[in-house]
């Protein structure tokens, strides 16, 4: 029996699984004690894994206008396709639409495709609708998009503070490391900040049930306060105009905007100023919003004004929700930044074009996720590519979405599965590969930045690859993973 270490590809925490697999290509698997991550630990999905390497369900053979076709003759049929499209009306009119499922190397790769050699920069992600405000809050306060906190942070912190965050359910192996925590450290504060109460609640000492979207009025009055209990650091450029406009947020403003007793306002004000150390954890509660990015910001400035950032135990700590949405961003794989974290300005411009060897680098952003659909049921954009997301199902408006795509001229989806809500509107369908399968091989970033590898540990099926150009017809056996691949 060989075992392989290999990463779950389910949430952002990213844990590391040791996947084994007997004589009869059975797969089990364990969480990894090694990986820093999880430290051996794994949640019911993750235990789960090795139910899912079956071939039931999966498209496993690509797929032209409903008939099944070999690679070569998919990959010259979609190459035509896109070709006739950007000769008649131009690169502008050919999107992609990525998904923090792909591996960091998929995400590469189509970027590079689509920005540098087809020469727009419509590429845009699912990960747009969790993950943006984050983006832009760590782009506004440290000029990059970086997360300044590690899980270890989680446990070596005198205050936790959960917001926009139910933890328990959505990344269920820090909660246990939390949970842990706690019941090592009995002195450690938890607060839960959340309009209900959700499992995550159940260790907290402390649970603000504010009103929905009045986050970012809590956390100015806690700067406020800060200033009040000079307890602020200084230093930072924008310090006064932050402290000024908080100003106003006093505990009886708050505690009216927010729906909260005004004794428990204070309270919370009171346990972030006394302690040494605090962190605070936030996720699609706060970034899912038309003020996301504000809410991000306001949390981070409380760690910056109180000096509680840039040491053990403390900062600023944002939770991707999907396994590889941090890979995404570290490329390119959105239509606002170029690929490395560079962005659409003449210097980074000149530097890609002269590292990818190209003369048709996309010059200026594309469209965004929600732009990229309507610009498509408006007959703007005539192709568009579909990897490893189902956004018929998971984008506002699936009404909309499933009549843009009903209209457009060129449909492709890459998934691993044969039946989607997507791919019933898809003209040409690329089987991809799912976890574990042979040549899955590649890297995500978890939410702490922290890369891991996703490793191969069953033999692969059908032709969820990139088939040998020398061989053809259905049969014709696998020999590269494809390039485009989804996780299960």
């Amino acid at each position: 029996m060989k075992t392989i270490r290999t990463t779950c590809p389910y949430c952002g925490v990213g844990c590391g699984v040791l996947a084994s697999v007997d004589d009869a290509g059975q797969v089990s698997v364990r969480g990894d004690d090694q990986h820093p991550a999880n430290l051996g630990r794994l949640c019911v999905k993750g235990a789960a894994l090795g139910e899912t390497t079956g071939l039931a369900g999966r498209l496993l053979t690509p797929e032209v206008d409903g008939q099944q076709v070999a690679w070569p003759q998919a990959l010259a049929e979609t190459a035509a396709r896109l070709r006739q499209i950007i000769d008649q009306h131009g690169p502008q009119a050919v999107a992609f639409y990525a998904s923090g499922q792909l591996l960091t190397e998929d995400y590469y790769a189509a970027n590079k495709l689509m920005k540098g050699f087809i020469g727009a920069a419509n590429i845009d992600t699912n990960s747009r609708l969790c993950m943006s405000s984050a983006v832009t809050g760590y782009k506004r306060a440290f000029g990059a998009d970086v997360v300044p906190c590690s899980y270890d942070d989680v446990e070596n912190s005198d205050l936790v503070v959960l917001v926009g965050s139910n933890a328990a359910w959505a990344h269920p192996v820090l909660f246990q490391r939390l949970a842990q925590a706690k019941r090592d450290n009995p002195r450690l504060r938890i607060v839960a900040i959340d309009p209900r109460r959700t499992a995550t609640c159940e260790i907290a000492d402390r649970h603000l049930a504010l009103a929905p979207g009045s986050d970012g009025g809590l956390f100015a009055g806690l700067l406020n306060a800060l200033a009040e209990a000079g307890a602020c650091v200084d230093g930072f450029r924008d310090g006064p105009q932050a402290l000024a406009a908080a100003r106003g947020w006093d505990v009886a403003r708050v505690a009216a905007f927010c729906g909260l007793p005004a004794d428990e306002v204070a309270g919370f004000y009171r346990e972030f100023i006394a302690a040494p150390r605090a962190i605070t954890l936030y996720t699609m509660g706060i970034n899912q919003s038309a003020s996301g990015s504000d809410k991000c910001n306001a949390i981070i400035n409380v760690h910056l004004a109180s000096g509680k950032y840039g040491r053990r135990g403390c900062g600023p700590f944002s939770l991707t929700g999907q396994p590889n949405a941090m890979g995404g961003r570290e490329v390119g794989g959105l239509a606002t930044m170029l690929a490395a974290h560079m962005d659409f300005v003449p210097d980074d411009l000149q530097r890609l074009a002269r590292f990818w060897g190209t003369e048709r680098l996309a010059q200026t952003p594309g469209l965004t996720a929600v732009e990229l659909f309507a610009a498509i049921g408006r007959g703007e954009v005539k192709a568009v590519w579909i990897m490893g997301t189902n956004p018929v199902v998971s984008l506002p408006d699936s009404h909309a979405v499933s009549q843009a795509l009903a209209a457009c001229p060129l449909v492709i989806v890459s998934d691993v599965a044969a039946q989607t809500d997507t791919g019933r509107f898809a003209h040409i369908r690329f089987p991809a590969l799912a976890w574990g399968r042979e040549e899955w091989h590649g890297h995500q970033l978890g939410a702490a930045d922290l890369p891991s590898a996703q490793l191969s540990a069953a033999a692969g099926g059908g032709e969820s690859g990139l088939v040998d150009h020398r061989q053809s017809g259905p049969g014709s056996g696998v020999s590269r993973g494809v390039c485009l691949a989804a996780s299960a």
